[in-house]
């Protein structure tokens, strides 16, 4: 079963209610006091953040005028979105907020990332894992610890998922997070190592942004995702920018806000060294880190 399926439809039916709302002249103030809701809980609906049930889609929709034809269609959405992803079994190990960006992940078919301080949780070695979790996190128990490392080897299993075809992992990692060290200096040559062998696979392409490179465009943003979805269905998904922090993440996905980071995105490519030249500087600083432990 596609892990995907869950989220996808959630965020179509939400953008549907919202354009439905629009087209109706119905502010989310207006409708929410005609529905007796709270308007937080449209606007969860409409950014896609929670499942619905289909009569409340139904009478949104009644609410908006919208044809029995409509009203039809956005139920039968409504009910795919019920489908629970894999991640939904691990509990409290995935934060609510993350649960939305998982689910988008595994529906992607490309994945564009630039990171300005980790090695990204999809190329992290489970030694890595558990310091970063340690640090962050140090009162949690070892069962709360591995059930999280679980989590992030789950997910890195998309890139090698045959059905459907695995996404394009396209990543550009600032030199400064492959000299930033774990605690375990031999750890962290394991794993650069690691990046070098995962960075040979015919889905990543893994370029380094080197510390003289200079400011690239719209340097202020750091690390964030850029998540491309597949072109050939009647609605596509747009392109969705994620950005996350120890309290929740952004999703954006407007046309000017895209365009802001492809500018981004652009920049930092231009900037980079190719994927042979970064190869060959990863290797560079594993050596440099094993001569000094």
């Amino acid at each position: 079963m596609d892990d995907s399926g869950s989220t996808v439809p959630r965020r179509q039916l939400g953008r549907y209610l919202k354009e439905i709302r629009e087209d109706a002249h119905i502010t989310v103030s207006a409708a929410a006091r005609e529905l007796e809701w709270s308007t937080p809980r449209i606007w969860r609906y409409e950014t896609g953040q929670v499942s619905m049930h289909p009569n409340d889609v139904e009478a949104m929709c009644r609410v908006y005028g919208a044809s029995r034809e409509t009203i039809e269609t956005m139920r039968a959405l409504a009910r795919e979105t019920k489908a629970h992803g894999w991640w939904h079994s691990y509990g409290e190990a995935v934060e609510d907020w993350f649960k939305l960006y998982v689910g988008l992940e595994a529906a992607a078919t490309k994945i564009r990332k630039y990171e300005a301080d980790l090695i990204p949780g999809l190329l992290q070695t489970v030694e890595y894992m558990r310091e970063l979790i340690a640090i962050d996190q140090p009162g949690l128990s070892e069962i709360d610890r591995q059930a999280k490392v679980d989590v992030r080897l789950r997910r890195q299993r998309l890139l090698a998922r045959a059905i459907p075809k695995a996404p394009l992992l396209d990543l550009v990692l600032s030199e400064a997070v492959l000299r930033r060290p774990l605690r375990d200096r031999s750890a962290m040559v394991r794993q650069l190592d690691s990046l070098v062998v995962n960075g040979r696979r015919h889905n990543i392409r893994l370029r380094v942004l080197p510390l003289d490179a200079g400011l690239s465009r719209w340097a202020s943003t750091g690390t964030f995702t850029m998540l491309d979805f597949p072109t050939e269905v009647r609605e596509p998904e747009p392109t969705t920018i994620y950005m996350d922090g120890p309290c929740g993440a952004v999703y954006l996905d407007k046309a000017h806000e895209i365009q802001i980071y492809e500018d981004a995105w652009r920049s930092l490519v231009e900037r980079a060294l190719d994927v042979e030249e970064s190869r060959e500087l990863i290797t560079a600083i594993a050596k440099e880190m094993t001569h000094g432990t």
